[in-house]
C-alpha cells in the first residue's frame, strides 16, 4: 500500500523529510531531482507529513471511500479515537460533535473507550504473566511496523494482542452486527495500513479517518456545532479507557503499577526515544529486565493526523477533564456486565518479521564517504545529528547504501558552501579584471575601427578622384569597386546606370565592356595570372589595361588608362622609346658577345695550326 507520497510541483526540495525519516525510507535520487519515498521501508509515522512546510507530503485520503459506504444504504458504525476531545478543542459541548457525526450519515457512533479498557485488561494479564520475558505494547502501529521491518528480530517480543482499533471494530461488530461497516476516526495515518493489514472479519474496518479529514468533510456538508442538538455515544461505554490518548494512559486504565521501585514498565514516547529504546532492549534485555510501552509520538494526542499546531499539554488537559466528566455519569456496574461479556472476545494477534534492511557497506565504503566529506579522522567528526543521525559514521553508511547524498551533512554543505563562495569571489575578480582589460581592448578597437573608417574613407576618395580607371570584380564577373573614371570613360550609358546603381556595385561588367576586355578579366579569373599593359579600344578610344589578382580565381582588379591624356601620353612615349633603347642595347650587346666569341675561336684555330706546322717540320 502506498500510503504515502510525494506532490513534486509543491516540493522544494529542502530534504527536511529526508532528515526526519526514522527508517531512511525517503531516499535522494539525484537523477530523479526530488525525494522519493521507498514504500516497503514506510512505517507510516507520517514525521515527513508534520514536518513539510509546503504540504507537498499527501497520505491517502479517505474520504471518498468514507462517503460511498454512507451512501450505500448499510449501516455504517463511526469508532471515535479518544484524542478527539483534545483535537477538536472549540467544539464547546461533545453531545453536540456526537450529533455533528450522525449528521453524516453514520447510523451508530461509538468511543474506542471500552474496546481500550478490554485491551488494557489483557496487558494486565501478560505483564502479570509474562514469566521473564518482557514486551513492547503493540497499541501504536508504527512501533510495529518499525519491529518488524527494521529488528525483526524482536517481533517475538511484541505483545500478541491487537491494537484499540481492532479490539474497537470486534466490539461493534458484536453489539451491533456483523453485517455492520466500520469508519475508524484518529490521529494517526499508520492506522490506514493497519486496517487492510488484519484479516478476519469480526475486526474488519472498512475506512480510516484522520482527524483533519473528519474537519473537511463538516466543513464540506456544513455541519457546525451551532446547528446541532445534543446527542450521546452508543454503547457500551468505557471507563478509564479513556485516558489512553496521553501516553501512560494504557497502563492507568489496566491499573498496572508504574512505581520507579517495583513497577516493571517504562513508558516511552517521542521519535527519538523510541528508536532508542527498541535499540537498548535488543542490546541489554537482561539487564533492563522492563516491558517498554511505547508511542511514536507524544501519545496519540500528536498524531500526524491531527491539526498542525496543536497543543500538547492543552491536548492532554483537555482530555483529562473530559474523562473525568465522563466517569461521573458511569454506570460502573453496567459497565462491569460489559466488560465480563465482551471478555471472550478473541483480542490475540500474530506479527511477522518483514526485514527491509539494507546490507552493511564496506569499511572501505565508509571510510571513502567519510574522506570525501573531510571527516576520515576522529577528531573532525562533530556527530552533531543535524542530518538526521546520530552520528557522521552512521550518516557515511547511508550515503554509501544510495539512500541519501552528502549535501544532508549541514557541516559539508557549509564547507562546500564557503569553498563555492570562495571560488567565486575569486571568479569575479578575474571577472571584473578581464571586464576591465575587455573594455579597454573594445576602446582600442573603437579606435582602430574609426582609424580604419577614416583611413577607408580616405582611400575611398583617392580611388574616386585618381584619373586612371580602377575596377574590382568577383568571380562571377559582377562589380565589387569601381572610381569615377572608370564610370566617365565607359559612356553616359554607365552613367546613367551609375545614378540607379551607385558605384556600379553588384553590375555585371560584361554587360558593360566590349568582349574583348571582358574577356581579359575571365581569363584571369580562370587563370589566376597577371594581365600586363594590354592596348584595348572602348569607344574607339585607346586605353592601356592591367589586370591582376587579388585573391586567385576569387577577386581580381584593373587598372585602365586612357592613352590619349596629355600625361599619360608624355609618360607612354617616353616608356616605350626608352623600351625601344634598352631592346637596341641589348641586342648590340648580344651582337657584341658574339663577335668576341667569333673572334676568341678563330684565334684560338690559327693558334693550334701554326702548333701543328712546327712541329710537322721539325
Amino acid at each position: 500500500m502506498e500510503l504515502i507520497n510525494i506532490v513534486n510541483q509543491k516540493c522544494n526540495r529542502c530534504n527536511a523529510c529526508v532528515r526526519v525519516c526514522p527508517t531512511n525510507a525517503i531516499k535522494v535520487d539525484i537523477s530523479v531531482g526530488y525525494p522519493q519515498i521507498m514504500h516497503n521501508r514506510c512505517i507510516g509515522c507520517g514525521s515527513c507529513v508534520t514536518v513539510c512546510s509546503p504540504e507537498a507530503i499527501v497520505y491517502q485520503d479517505s474520504r471518498d471511500a468514507t462517503k460511498s459506504l454512507l451512501a450505500s444504504g448499510q449501516k455504517v458504525a463511526a469508532v471515535l479515537a479518544l484524542s478527539i476531545s483534545g483535537e477538536f478543542s472549540d467544539i464547546v459541548d461533545y453531545r453536540r460533535f456526537v450529533e455533528m457525526i450522525r449528521r453524516l450519515g453514520f447510523a451508530y457512533v461509538v468511543e474506542a473507550s471500552f474496546a481500550i479498557d478490554l485491551v488494557s485488561q489483557k496487558y494486565a494479564e501478560l505483564f502479570q504473566h509474562n514469566k521473564g520475558k518482557y514486551y513492547f505494547t503493540s497499541t501504536c502501529p508504527p512501533v510495529f511496523y518499525y519491529i518488524e521491518k527494521f529488528h525483526p528480530e524482536l517481533v517475538e517480543n511484541l505483545a500478541p494482542i491487537v491494537s484499540p482499533m481492532i479490539a474497537a471494530a470486534k466490539v461493534v461488530h458484536q453489539k451491533y452486527g456483523t453485517d455492520t461497516k466500520i469508519v475508524y476516526i484518529g490521529p494517526c495515518i499508520a492506522t490506514k495500513m493497519e486496517a487492510i493489514r488484519y484479516e478476519g472479519s469480526d475486526g474488519q474496518v472498512d475506512s480510516v479517518l484522520t482527524f483533519r479529514e473528519l474537519r473537511e468533510l463538516l466543513s464540506e456538508f456544513n455541519i457546525k456545532e451551532n446547528m446541532s442538538e445534543f446527542s450521546d455515544y452508543d454503547p457500551p461505554f468505557g471507563n478509564k479507557g479513556s485516558l489512553y490518548p496521553v501516553s501512560n494512559g494504557l497502563l492507568q486504565s489496566a491499573s498496572i503499577n508504574e512505581d520507579l521501585m517495583y513497577g516493571n514498565v517504562i513508558t516511552v514516547e517521542g521519535r527519538d526515544n523510541m528508536l532508542r529504546a527498541v535499540k537498548e532492549f535488543e542490546q541489554l534485555p537482561v539487564n533492563i529486565k522492563r516491558h517498554f510501552n511505547l508511542f511514536y509520538d507524544e501519545g496519540c494526542i500528536m498524531g500526524p493526523g491531527t491539526t498542525k499546531g496543536g497543543k500538547r499539554y492543552l491536548r492532554q488537559t483537555l482530555i483529562v477533564s473530559y474523562t473525568r466528566k465522563r466517569l461521573r455519569n458511569l454506570n460502573k456496574k453496567e459497565w462491569a456486565k460489559n466488560l465480563k461479556f465482551y471478555s471472550s472476545l478473541n483480542l490475540s494477534t500474530s506479527f511477522k518479521a518483514d526485514d527491509q534492511r539494507l546490507p552493511m557497506p564496506s569499511e572501505e565504503e565508509i571510510m571513502s564517504i567519510l574522506k570525501n566529506m573531510g571527516k576520515e579522522n576522529p577528531g573532525e567528526t562533530q556527530d552533531c545529528g543535524s542530518c538526521g543521525f546520530d552520528s557522521c559514521r552512521e550518516f557515511a553508511s547511508i550515503v554509501a547504501m544510495g539512500l541519501t547524498k552528502q549535501d544532508m551533512c549541514i557541516t559539508y554543505s557549509f564547507q562546500n558552501r564557503q569553498e563555492y563562495v570562495k571560488n567565486l569571489r575569486f571568479t569575479n575578480e578575474k571577472l571584473i579584471i578581464t571586464q576591465k582589460a575587455l573594455q579597454e581592448s573594445e576602446k582600442v578597437a573603437r579606435e582602430e575601427q574609426q582609424l580604419a573608417h577614416e583611413a577607408m574613407q580616405t582611400m575611398e576618395n583617392v580611388l574616386q578622384k585618381l584619373p586612371t580607371s580602377i575596377v574590382i570584380v568577383d568571380e562571377n564577373l559582377h562589380i565589387m569597386r569601381a572610381n569615377e573614371s572608370l564610370i566617365k570613360i565607359l559612356g553616359p550609358e554607365v552613367l546613367e546606370i551609375s545614378d540607379i546603381i551607385p558605384g556600379l556595385v553588384g553590375a555585371d561588367i560584361k554587360t558593360l565592356v566590349p568582349y574583348n576586355v571582358y574577356n581579359l578579366f575571365s581569363y584571369a579569373i580562370s587563370n589566376g595570372e597577371d594581365i600586363q599593359n594590354r592596348d584595348i579600344h572602348i569607344n574607339n578610344e585607346l586605353f592601356n589595361i592591367s589586370v591582376f589578382s587579388v585573391k586567385k580565381n576569387k577577386i581580381v582588379g584593373a587598372v585602365i588608362r586612357d592613352m590619349y591624356a596629355p600625361e599619360i601620353r608624355k609618360e607612354e612615349v617616353i616608356k616605350r622609346i626608352t623600351e625601344v633603347i634598352d631592346k637596341n642595347l641589348e641586342m648590340v650587346q648580344k651582337i657584341g658577345f658574339l663577335l668576341g666569341e667569333g673572334a676568341a675561336e678563330t684565334e684560338q684555330m690559327l693558334n693550334s695550326i701554326m702548333e701543328f706546322y712546327k712541329t710537322a717540320k721539325l
